[in-house]
């Protein structure tokens, strides 16, 4: 599946940019899984590791990790770089949960 088919999904895709050295992107990843847990079907997450995709990662612009990016039916809702708390995450996408 290529990346447009991904994020034109009805579901809005929680799009985590990260690398395995990120030290930060190793504090929001179980942040994430927390988030995933309590929204269940609700969303999907995706990990997209920037040293294996850099022609993507470039394409986005993601100058730093970890970069989170929401998107629902291709259009970009979010983004933030930088550790974000649970809360935060919930509240961007509670306004666009089905």
């Amino acid at each position: 599946m290529s990346f447009q088919e991904l994020i034109k999904s009805e579901v809005p895709i929680l799009i985590d940019f990260y690398a395995d050295w990120c030290g930060p992107c190793k504090v929001l990843s179980p942040i994430i899984q927390d988030l995933k847990n309590d929204l269940g079907e609700q969303i999907k997450v995706v990990k997209i590791d920037v040293d294996a995709n850099e022609a993507l990662s470039s394409k986005l612009e993601v100058m730093s990790i970890p970069t989170i990016m929401v998107f629902k039916k291709g259009e970009l809702l979010w983004r933030a770089s930088g550790v974000q708390t649970k809360q935060a995450l919930l509240n961007q996408l509670k306004a666009h949960l089905n």
